[in-house]
């Protein structure tokens, strides 16, 4: 028996008033909810969906995601989940690509979904606040069940970023789903009795996996909160006892400079904060844990790994600047160009091979083959690891910074920059340079009613960092570039803006 949502069919048996599921006032049970998926995969059908069959999903985190998600793999469809602010030329790709035969939009964020499927001759679901139960009435029928399927058949689609060409589909499987659930509730410690909560998209693989699917699989309670505003999550947190917390790290620093009257003693409860989708500053970590006193857990994971390859535990904390090691079942390596094993201690680019890994890119094999190497996934990341397993990340190979012949991982740069008191926000990236190949700037985002002196700055940098990965350009912003999730986009940065008009502080005088 092999389906992602049997999870739910055996808490439904076993503790069927237990809470599932939590959105603002309203609250599920695991009976409630599996009652709202089986009514979900009826609607499925009564639309023509059948087992194999793609479906793409433009809904936000709301309890109909979670509803009709379930519904889809219940039945063996593959769910397609794309983000909601996706254009009608984005959404047209996925719908053919994927070679969708159902579209499900939300009824505030439809416009987009409604074009496109309309282009292609696509029907359309429009879910809203209740639909689910509204659109499929009278009681199911509970023999019914789910479709008990191979482990290698595909869960959902999530496409990547696309940073070079079109996005691909990573085509995630009912096995990787599981494995990567039961790796992050192990790791975690997570129970019955856990109350996560999160404002992470469900669309993206680690709400979808690392949170959902973790929690579900052990029959606690998840906590959704649509939109994420730091004062909302934090309300959230005392609203709903959450024990446990998953974000991105500018959830984090937001959460840690907003103002707030709760203290620790308001959140005694809250013993988890998990963290992903980028490394989370020291500096962040522990004024986090100081001001609330919960203790902050590190994960590093890809879409095309199911969100999970290495965590931190509470019992076991990963050392300072790393992500942990490798969960439950899951290998990692550091290999050099030659796709061989460094010498520990060394930077190379991050391998994994363990149960999470995706089963290929949906339709490209050559950009499959692209990304293996005999059992390993090449995530393009660069990281080192030590004697013990524990993983640190330095950047991306395409980010690392070659000044003058020097390598320059930003990350590091990075982390320093966050230690500074002013400081809410960074990136470092590589700019063209014609003299040294590229140089190293900084985009800085400075807290409110605080200033920073760049040349002061770069002095204060030369005392921490070695001189060639010390930025030589500088940017004050406003606000960086982010996802859907929160993570800063440094593709989106304007290089020529920093080229033309960065500031240049000249070296600092020595007396």
């Amino acid at each position: 028996m092999t389906n992602v949502v049997q999870n739910i069919w055996k808490y439904a048996e076993a503790t069927p008033e237990h809470i599932a599921l939590r959105v603002g006032d309203q609250a599920w049970t695991y009976a409630e909810l599996r009652a709202n998926v089986e009514r979900a995969a009826l609607g499925l059908r009564h639309r023509g969906v059948d087992r194999g069959d793609r479906v793409l999903m433009v809904v936000p985190s709301t309890a109909e995601f979670v509803f009709v998600y379930y519904g889809i793999l219940s039945i063996g469809a593959t769910a397609v989940t794309v983000n909601t602010l996706c254009t009608a030329p984005e959404i047209e790709y996925y719908l053919a690509d994927a070679d969708c035969v159902l579209a499900i939009g939300y009824h505030d964020t439809s416009d987009a979904l409604t074009v496109a499927a309309a282009t292609l001759s696509i029907p359309t679901w429009i879910l809203a606040p209740g639909s689910v139960a509204k659109d499929v009435p009278g009681d199911v029928d509970h023999s019914l069940g789910f479709t008990d399927l191979d482990e290698n058949e595909a869960a959902a689609i999530l496409y990547t970023s696309g940073t070079t060409g079109q996005p691909k589909g990573a085509v995630l499987t009912h096995r990787n789903m599981l494995a990567t659930a039961e790796a992050g509730a192990l790791v975690q410690e997570v129970g019955p009795d856990d109350r996560m909560g999160t404002a992470l998209p469900l669309f993206h693989v680690f709400g979808q996996v690392s949170v959902m699917g973790s929690i579900h699989g052990v029959g606690g309670g998840l906590s959704l909160l649509r939109r994420f505003e730091a004062a909302a999550m934090l309300d959230l947190a005392v609203a709903h006892g959450l024990t446990a917390i998953a974000g991105v790290p500018t959830m984090w620093n937001e959460m840690l400079h907003t103002e707030t009257t709760y203290t620790a003693a308001d959140l005694a409860g809250l013993r988890l904060c998990l963290c992903g989708g980028a490394p989370l500053p020291t500096a962040v970590k522990d004024a986090f844990r100081e001001k609330f006193g919960a203790h902050m857990v590190d994960g590093y994971g890809l879409t095309e790994t199911a969100a999970s390859a290495t965590c931190g535990s509470v019992r076991h904390p990963a050392k300072e600047g790393s992500v942990g090691r490798a969960v439950h079942g899951t290998r990692i390596a550091i290999l050099d160009s030659d796709h061989q094993p460094v010498p520990l201690g060394e930077v190379g680019e991050v391998a994994v091979d363990g149960p999470g890994v995706m089963r290929e890119y949906w339709n490209r094999p050559e950009a499959t083959a692209s990304v293996r190497s005999g059992p390993w996934f090449l995530t393009g990341d660069l990281g080192t690891m030590d004697a013990d397993g524990d993983l640190w990340i330095v950047g991306r190979l395409k980010e690392l910074i070659i000044r003058g012949g020097y390598n320059v991982y930003p990350t590091e740069v990075e982390e320093v920059l966050y230690s500074h008191p002013a400081i809410v926000e960074c990136a470092v990236i590589g700019i063209p340079d014609d003299r040294l190949g590229e140089e190293v700037a900084a985009v800085l985002v400075v807290g409110q009613q605080q200033s920073v002196d760049l040349v002061e700055l770069r002095e204060w940098l030369g005392e921490r960092l070695s001189a060639y990965k010390v930025p030589r350009v500088f940017q004050l912003s406003d606000a960086l570039p982010k996802g859907s999730t929160g993570k800063i986009l440094k593709r989106e940065i304007n290089q020529q803006d920093l080229i033309n008009g960065g500031v240049r502080p000249p070296r600092p005088a020595r007396t």
